[in-house]
């Protein structure tokens, strides 16, 4: 349990390391906000044996951490200075520290290297885009229109009415978008990784921060957009896009071109967890990256050298 200062006081964040790389030291930062570490443990199945030292970590308000009351502290912000104050912590530095961050994750990773690059080896931003308006745009002129219009309209309805916990809401955006988006397998075939992080995501953190569900953002992150800044990044990156994805993989392959030394890893069976329903074009290609960065061979050319089309 590490411990971390706010403006309202000092809590604690709890990390897990997996195994020993003085070279290579990947910290994960989950997706939510309010998710936890619970997604990434698929990689217990590869990065041991490829020689990666890793660690869980499950941000303020998350399951296994301090879960304070105080909606004031869920700010991007103050989010940021948690990653740093954890990298401090953990003694992770420019010769070794590689920031993995997916979904959310993803956007917190892009805020803290443009704050804090200078410590970073490397950077994996998977399955985020860089624009907010621009996720929403994607939700309402691409995913909602293949959806069934009457489902769609009843889910509306009830968030609409601010019924997110009514079984009903859940049910039909579990039948008819998340087995499509964010997880390509029978409901009833979820890892039990998965079903334990959904179990234990923290809605007062989540629908404060996102908004109540994936068809789109609402909440205080609605208008976060670093289109124009993403040149700002020098560190060796790769952009993880899939297919089916709750976001757009076009615009993630954009975005790859504008780091000035990114690499695009395309996963054309995956959705929003594609390290499960694409597994081993992921794993393959994220594994790669970290290799060829360790080794000082090029991130380039956009494309990885996995991608499948």
């Amino acid at each position: 349990m590490i411990p971390i200062t706010t403006p309202k006081g000092t809590f604690r964040v709890w990390t897990k390391r997996v195994g020993n790389n003085p070279r290579v030291k990947v910290l994960l930062l989950h997706g939510g906000p309010g998710g936890t570490h619970e997604f990434f443990e698929v990689f217990d199945t590869f990065f041991p044996a490829a020689g990666i030292e890793y660690y869980y970590y499950d941000q303020l308000g998350s399951y296994y951490s301090d879960q304070p009351k105080d909606p004031s502290l869920w700010t991007l912000p103050r989010f940021v200075e948690e990653v740093e104050q954890v990298r401090q912590a953990l003694g992770l530095g420019a010769d070794n520290f590689y920031l993995y961050g997916q979904s959310w994750g993803g956007l917190l990773a892009i805020e803290y290297a443009l704050k804090y690059q200078q410590h970073l080896k490397g950077l994996i931003v998977s399955n985020m885009m860089a624009s907010i308006p621009a996720y929403n745009d994607y939700a309402t002129s691409v995913l909602m229109p293949a959806m069934d219009q009457s489902v769609l309209a009843e889910i509306q309805r009830l968030d609409e009415a601010g019924e997110y916990t009514n079984p009903r809401y859940m049910e039909l955006l579990m039948e008819h978008h998340y087995v499509d988006h964010v997880l390509r397998m029978p409901a009833d075939e979820w890892p039990e990784p998965v079903l334990r992080a959904f179990k234990h995501l923290n809605q007062d953190v989540y629908v404060r921060m996102q908004g109540p569900s994936e068809l789109g953002a609402r909440g205080l992150l609605v208008d976060w957009d670093r289109t124009a800044d993403l040149g700002r990044i020098t560190a060796p990156t790769l952009v993880i896009g899939a297919e089916h994805d709750t976001m757009d993989p076009k615009h993630m392959k954009w975005m790859s071109e504008q780091f000035a030394n990114g690499r695009y890893l395309y996963c054309p069976r995956g959705s929003h967890l594609a390290q499960y329903d694409d597994q081993e074009t992921y794993i393959r290609g994220l594994m790669d990256f970290i290799e060829d960065v360790d080794k000082a061979r090029s991130t380039g050319p956009a494309e990885a050298r996995v991608s499948v089309d």
